[in-house]
């Protein structure tokens, strides 16, 4: 009974593709607009704006490399993450440039994958992948999870 369940799952997920996507249409470009939205706040440092795309409680992750070179994953607070955004001084510029936009949605949840490059002071400092997870609340979409990785080589192969 479970194979056949299971068999019949994949069935009706391979018939219907097309409700899971949003890579255009009225999804993607919300979701694109709160990820903009959310990195128009952490370019001007302003925490009010970042904080109006996210849910009550966020899920902050990074994923990276120790000085060894074993691959860690590491949790952080989305307070304490965005204070540290609010702290930064104008006299420092800083840019993450989002190279492209992958989005899925099925009108309740969505997740974007976005490569990018981070500069700091004009200057590169890393690369990587956002991956957000949202929900629709009813009224607009709002970040549940952010998860990212950093690199300083190999850059070109995101």
């Amino acid at each position: 009974m479970k194979k056949y369940f299971a068999a019949c799952s994949l069935m009706v997920f391979c018939l219907l593709p097309g409700e899971m996507q949003a890579q255009s249409g009225a999804d993607y470009e919300a979701v694109k607009a709160v990820i903009d939205h959310f990195f128009e706040g952490f370019h001007k440092r302003d925490t009010a704006i970042m904080r109006s795309v996210l849910a009550e409680k966020v899920f902050l992750q990074t994923i990276g490399k120790t000085p060894d070179g074993a691959t860690q994953l590491r949790t952080e607070n989305m307070d304490a993450f965005l204070q540290s955004i609010g702290s930064i001084p104008d006299s420092v510029q800083i840019e993450e440039k989002l190279l492209d936009y992958t989005i899925h949605s099925d009108g309740m949840m969505a997740n974007a994958w976005t490569p990018y490059e981070f500069y700091l002071r004009g200057a590169f400092s890393h690369c990587g992948v956002n991956s957000f997870q949202l929900y629709h609340d009813g009224n607009s979409w709002k970040i549940i999870y952010l998860v990212d990785t950093r690199k300083r080589k190999g850059c070109d192969s995101n």
